[in-house]
């Protein structure tokens, strides 16, 4: 049977690029290899952070906090980050090379202000679900090759959450750049990825063996 596949960009915007709020460093170095691959995908979603202003993640909605500062979260620990991705800022905007390339569909999350979501297809505390597993379903889709930002937290958290929701997952490692608020934070998620099923990819034709 020939597996149905769809291209997975996570959160391709312009506050995660270059003069962004939360610039992932060398971000922009994504764009090319991703327009390239997009050509051999029929099937191409995008995530998008969208979150109401005074987000709970934001370090600016706890005084006397500071970005990258944790904080508990009921049995876990939030992250606090810049104001970002704010409800139709520009920064929230995909990338125009993004858009332009005829997505299928595009998913919203981080939308809830008391909770955050680095996943495409769940909240942080896996409380509810995006529309994304059921889109997928819904269009018998089981293989995703997923690319976008950043490796160490949306990247790799929506592609833990799609093999457990029993998606096939390639990472296309020329697509993906991370925060590193911590030495080594993407090395450790292509890792985990990996150790959890993910395959990591070079391009199409060229698995890794790392």
């Amino acid at each position: 049977m020939i597996r149905s596949e769809a291209f997975l960009l996570i959160d391709i915007q312009n506050d995660f690029l270059p003069g962004g709020a939360l610039a992932v460093a060398d971000g922009h170095q994504i764009i090319e290899p991703i327009l390239h691959l997009a050509s051999q995908f029929s099937i191409k979603i995008a995530s998008q952070d969208w979150h109401p202003t005074g987000h709970f993640s934001f370090a600016s909605s706890h005084p006397g906090k500071n970005v990258y500062d944790q904080i508990p979260f009921h049995n876990s620990l939030q992250t606090l980050w810049p104001d970002h991705c704010i409800q139709g800022s520009r920064g929230a905007n995909l990338h125009d090379s993004i858009l332009e390339l005829n997505l299928n569909c595009i998913i919203q999350k981080g939308t809830n202000s008391e909770i955050d979501s680095y996943s495409a297809f769940f909240d942080n505390q896996r409380l509810q679900k995006t529309g994304l597993d059921a889109w997928l379903k819904s269009k018998k889709i089981t293989h995703l090759t997923v690319a976008g930002l950043a490796t160490d937290f949306c990247v790799k958290y929506s592609v833990l959450d799609a093999l457990d929701l029993g998606y096939s997952v390639c990472v296309f490692l020329p697509g993906v750049r991370g925060v590193n608020i911590h030495q080594n934070d993407s090395e450790k998620a292509i890792d985990e990825m990996k150790l959890a099923g993910a395959q990591l990819i070079m391009d199409k034709k060229n698995p890794t063996d790392f």
